[in-house]
């Protein structure tokens, strides 16, 4: 019996130790590689019945020269590596993982909220450079009573607001999907972007990269801004126009920036947020525990083991429309 072929386009870990344990030797093909391009990815994958990808490029190039593949399982929330169009045009199931890291990111974009507004970072270095003087630290202002802004409202932005409630902030949110009662149940109000920014001391931005998302807070955003807001990112960095915010944060329209997430990552050392006082940057981490790494690599592979050894779509389908256009096949061969 022939194996299942499973390609791993590109992986930061030192084992894979758990995709391994969903995708036993005995019925499996694992396939280790560390693809950039496209065109590896194509060397790699082109005759794989499934791939587990994490940054290399599924493109509608990549995916139309994919002979066999059923399903492209992603680890993490995101797919913007994967031309989702493409895949459902050529009936592949794609799947995420949308629930792994809930607490993890919320907790980090309220640690970065924290760290900002109470000047952690700050004292810290002035302590080392020989300084033990509050004053330093100065402005400081109370947190209670204070608006957090929400950009989205999904799994993640709803954790926050439960964690950011019982330190006394007003928590609204921007979400053109979101319908009010569902908002409403967590206690938190649905305003426009534009209300969002100007009234939001602290925005935290939890929206998925997408084209609409693309640049969503730019120049215009920045200029409704208080100029004692703060701006967090812990999505995705294309969704802040890069160029608009370091403008921002050097014409003083904002009074500064937490983020775990930029447009060129690693980031470039040359990119003027490095150098900048009133910014605390983190290496996209804030999706990391120990957990939450494990069950991500678990449910990714068992997505691909849902669709190959147990033929079922995935629990966590992306593009639904390809579980209708299977049904809609079956239907027809049937009414043959």
């Amino acid at each position: 019996m022939r194996k299942w072929k499973v390609v791993v386009t590109d992986y930061e870990f030192e084992t894979l130790q758990y995709e391994r344990e969903v995708l036993p030797a005995s019925q499996f093909e694992l396939v280790e590689a560390q693809c950039t391009t496209e065109e590896e990815v194509i060397r790699a994958a082109h005759d794989a019945d499934a791939l587990l990808n994490q940054y290399a490029p599924i493109t509608r190039k990549v995916i139309e020269r994919l002979e066999r593949c059923q399903v492209i399982a992603r680890y993490g929330v995101g797919v913007n590596t994967i031309d989702l169009q493409a895949a459902t045009d050529k009936g592949i199931y794609v799947a995420n993982v949308p629930d792994y890291c809930r607490d993890e990111v919320a907790d980090h974009a309220l640690a970065l909220m924290l760290s900002w507004l109470r000047k952690i970072v700050v004292a810290h270095q002035e302590i080392r450079g020989g300084r033990w003087d509050f004053k330093a630290t100065r402005p400081i202002y109370r947190l209670r009573g204070r608006t957090l802004g929400l950009v989205g409202f999904g799994n993640i932005p709803r954790a926050l607001a439960e964690k950011a409630k019982p330190l006394g902030l007003q928590v609204i949110a921007y979400d053109p999907y979101c319908q009010p009662d569902a908002a409403r149940e967590h206690g938190v109000e649905l305003v426009s972007l534009a209300e969002l920014c100007r009234r939001a001391d602290v925005l935290s931005v939890h929206a998925p990269l997408t084209d609409e998302t693309r640049g969503l807070i730019g120049r215009e955003q920045f200029q409704l801004m208080k100029r004692e807001a703060l701006i967090v990112n812990t999505s995705r960095g294309p969704v802040i126009d890069e160029i608009a915010l370091i403008d921002a944060l050097r014409e003083q329209q904002i009074a500064g920036a937490a983020l775990d997430v930029v447009e060129q990552e690693p980031i470039d050392r040359q990119n003027p947020l490095l150098a900048m006082d009133n910014v605390i940057l983190t290496p996209h981490v804030a999706w990391y525990s120990e957990e939450a790494e494990q069950e991500m690599r678990t449910k990714a592979a068992q997505s691909i083991r849902d669709v190959l050894l147990e033929q079922r779509a995935p629990v966590y389908l992306v593009n639904k429309q390809v579980r209708s256009q299977s049904q809609a096949d079956v239907h027809e061969h049937k009414a043959k």
